[in-house]
């Protein structure tokens, strides 16, 4: 049996798709919203499995690896994440690179030699790498105005995979990575796919509710946002979070949205003048991680609220 194990948003799905295309494989595919990272506990592999894990932390993930390569089965696994300790085992080829400017869709274009760039370009505009996809896109011979496309895709993708729960999503990560992976390119789903527009659409009236959003907290170093517990909250806290970094990159951002059980989910976007710390704040609390210049909390308490407040002031403010 072959599973490709990959995160729901950008990153994840444009480093698959670069894979599948180099080389087809009818694979289990196990993903899920873009939170969703302790994926491997959700297969039973065996002996002779071969398993592709891209864009979860395999420090997460570290019981599900263990359980796979004491079964026999073979692990290719590329992340950005922090990994924690990687195992020394024969039947596994890890890719891992914490650099701040790196992204798995990235390292999977290294690994397969600019094969099929155009994918790798949208997974790094969709993780908010700007100046590594613009690097990237030096190799593809297109118009500055179809940049732009891929620009809009990869954002549209990883603003699809925010949420709580498939329900809250466009599509589920699973479908949209089929169909993207009918198109001929990158840019061929652009053109010419429904989806995009479904997209597009959601996009644009899900961002104009949060740009009417005023700040809890804001100053020249750091700034707050606090959304609500509504559907295009949840769908739009990733990519707002990208936006404010983009629009003021010496200042850090946390956007908290508001969930059902009280507590708060939390994007942390370290400045892009200086992307370090995200991950290290993040995982003071229970259920955070991330990376250095992007990380999150899946369930921040609400009596912890103002303690996150003080860690993120405290690790950006001057």
């Amino acid at each position: 049996m072959d599973y490709d194990v990959f995160n729901g948003d950008a990153d994840g799905i444009c480093a698959l798709l670069q894979l599948r295309k180099a080389e087809p494989r009818d694979a289990q595919l196990v993903t899920g919203v873009k939170r969703d990272i302790n994926l491997l506990s959700k297969i039973d592999p065996a002996a002779g499995d071969r398993l592709t894990v891209l864009d979860i932390s395999m420090d997460k993930n570290k019981q599900g690896l263990a359980t796979a390569l004491e079964a026999g089965a073979e692990v290719f696994y590329v992340d950005h994440h922090f990994p924690g300790d990687i195992p020394e085992h024969a039947s596994l080829v890890s890719l891992i690179n914490e650099s701040p400017d790196v992204c798995t869709a990235a390292l999977v274009n290294g690994h397969l030699q600019g094969a099929y760039l155009d994918w790798a370009v949208t997974g790094a505009f969709g993780d908010n790498l700007k100046e590594t996809a613009r690097t990237l896109a030096k190799g593809l011979d297109i118009a500055s105005e179809d940049l732009d496309r891929l620009e809009k895709l990869g954002t549209y993708i990883n603003y699809n995979g925010y949420g709580p729960a498939i329900a809250d999503l466009h599509f589920d990560p699973k479908d949209l990575y089929l169909h993207l992976a009918e198109a001929q390119s990158a840019l061929d789903f652009v053109s010419a796919s429904a989806h995009f527009r479904t997209l597009a659409e959601g996009y644009t009236q899900d961002m104009g509710a949060a740009e009417a959003l005023q700040a809890s907290l804001a100053s020249a170093e750091v700034a707050i946002f606090m959304l609500p517990n509504e559907a295009w909250a949840r769908r739009v806290s990733g990519v707002f979070s990208n936006d404010l970094a983009t629009a003021n990159p010496e200042r850090a951002h946390a956007v908290l949205t508001a969930k059902d059980n009280g507590n708060y989910l939390v994007s942390v976007r370290a400045p892009l003048a200086n992307k370090q710390g995200a991950a290290e704040l993040c995982m003071q609390f229970p259920t955070g991680g991330g990376r250095a210049g992007a990380a999150g909390i899946n369930d921040l308490p609400a009596d912890q609220l103002e303690a996150f407040e003080a860690a993120f002031q405290a690790a950006y403010g001057a």
